[in-house]
C-alpha cells in the first residue's frame, strides 16, 4: 500500500535526524570537532573553517600569497608594511642576526621592506604554502640550484627591478623597498593560501600566565607583553606597532651550513622538517606541547600534551625559530 502524507513526512524526517547523527560524527572524528564542552577532542586535528584564511582564522581566504625577506638589523627597523602581514616568521642568519619572512594573502601594504636576501630557511617554509610569490634581493650562489628547484614564484629585485625602490632616508643596503601590487603581477603564478597546519579556535584548558615573554632567536631579543588579546612586541630593543593574536615559539635544531656571508660568517639553517617542542602563545597565557612536519611540503602540527590541537587565536601569527 502506498505511504500517506503523515507516513512521507515522518520517513523524512528520520532520514534528516540520520544524516545529522552521521555529520556529527564525521565531524569530530574526521575533521576534529569538539565535545559538548567546547574543548578539542584528543587525538584530532579541526580543519580550518571554510570561508577564512588558512593563515589567520579571519576574513576571505585572501589573494595568491607574497612572501617578502625583511631585514632586521637595526638600521632595517622600523619595518615598511610588516604590520599588515599574515604570518611572520623570525629566522637566525650569520653572526647571531636574524630576519624576518613576512607573508602576506588578506592585506597588501602599498610599500614593504627592508627586503634583504634569502636564505635557505625560507624555501623549506615556503614549501608548505604550495606555490608563493618570493620576494628578496640576492642569494649566495651556493643556493642557486636550489632557489631554482623550489615551487615559488620569485620576483627578486634583480628579476623584477621596476617594482622596488631605494629609501632615500636609509642607508645602504638597508633600504630597499618593494612594491607588494607590482610584485604579485609579476607572479602570476603564485598561488593561493592553503592550509599550513594552524589550527583556530578557543583556548585549550590550562595553559600559564605570561604576561610578559622573552625568547631570542640568535642573538635578537624578543620581549612580547599581553596587551589586550593581542602581543605588544618590542624587537631587538626597538618597540614595533605590530600585534600578533598568537606568537609561536617553535624550537629547532639549527645547523651550520657551508654558505658563509661575506665576512666569513658561517649560515645557519633553522630546520623546520621533524619535530620538537613548542609554545602557543595567546590571550596571555603560555600553552606547551609539540609540533611535527614529517616533509616539507606537509603542514606542521601544533599539539598539546593531551593529543589535542593547539589552536591559534584568530588573527596574524608571527612564529620565532628558535634554537632548541
Amino acid at each position: 500500500m502506498a505511504d500517506g502524507p503523515d507516513e512521507g513526512r515522518r520517513t523524512q524526517a528520520l532520514g534528516v535526524v540520520l544524516a545529522l547523527a552521521v555529520a556529527a560524527v564525521l565531524g569530530v572524528v574526521v575533521l576534529g570537532g569538539h565535545d559538548p564542552a567546547g574543548a578539542p577532542v584528543a587525538g584530532t586535528r579541526t580543519a580550518p573553517t571554510a570561508g577564512t584564511s588558512p593563515l589567520t582564522g579571519t576574513g576571505d581566504p585572501g589573494r595568491a600569497v607574497l612572501a617578502v625577506k625583511i631585514d632586521n638589523a637595526p638600521e632595517g627597523r622600523p619595518w615598511i608594511g610588516v604590520g599588515d602581514a599574515d604570518v611572520v616568521y623570525v629566522e637566525p642568519v650569520e653572526a647571531g642576526l636574524t630576519r624576518l619572512l613576512a607573508v602576506f594573502a588578506s592585506r597588501l601594504p602599498p610599500a614593504v621592506g627592508a627586503v634583504r636576501s634569502l636564505r635557505e630557511s625560507d624555501l623549506d617554509v615556503l614549501a608548505a604554502y604550495g606555490r608563493p610569490a618570493l620576494a628578496y634581493s640576492g642569494n649566495a650562489p651556493e643556493l642557486d640550484a636550489d632557489v631554482a628547484r623550489a615551487a615559488i614564484d620569485g620576483v627578486s629585485a634583480e628579476r623584477v627591478p621596476a617594482a622596488y625602490r631605494r629609501a632615500a632616508d636609509r642607508p645602504a643596503p638597508h633600504d630597499l623597498v618593494g612594491d607588494p601590487a607590482a610584485l604579485l603581477r609579476a607572479a602570476p603564478d603564485a598561488a593561493a593560501p592553503r592550509d599550513v597546519g594552524f589550527r583556530f579556535g578557543p583556548p585549550a584548558a590550562g595553559g600559564s600566565p605570561a604576561p610578559d615573554v622573552v625568547e631570542r632567536v640568535g642573538r635578537t631579543e624578543v620581549l612580547a607583553r599581553a596587551d589586550g588579546g593581542r602581543w605588544a612586541l618590542t624587537v631587538g630593543g626597538t618597540p614595533t606597532d605590530v600585534r600578533p593574536a598568537t606568537i609561536v615559539v617553535q624550537r629547532v635544531p639549527v645547523r651550520t651550513s657551508a654558505i658563509r656571508d661575506v665576512a666569513g660568517s658561517p649560515s645557519p639553517t633553522a630546520v623546520t622538517v621533524g619535530s620538537g617542542p613548542v609554545e602557543v602563545l595567546r590571550d596571555g597565557r603560555r600553552y606547551p606541547g609539540t609540533w611535527s612536519r614529517a616533509a616539507p611540503t606537509d603542514p606542521t602540527t601544533f599539539t598539546g600534551a593531551d593529543g589535542a590541537p593547539l589552536t591559534f587565536a584568530p588573527g596574524p601569527v608571527w612564529v620565532l625559530l628558535v634554537a632548541a
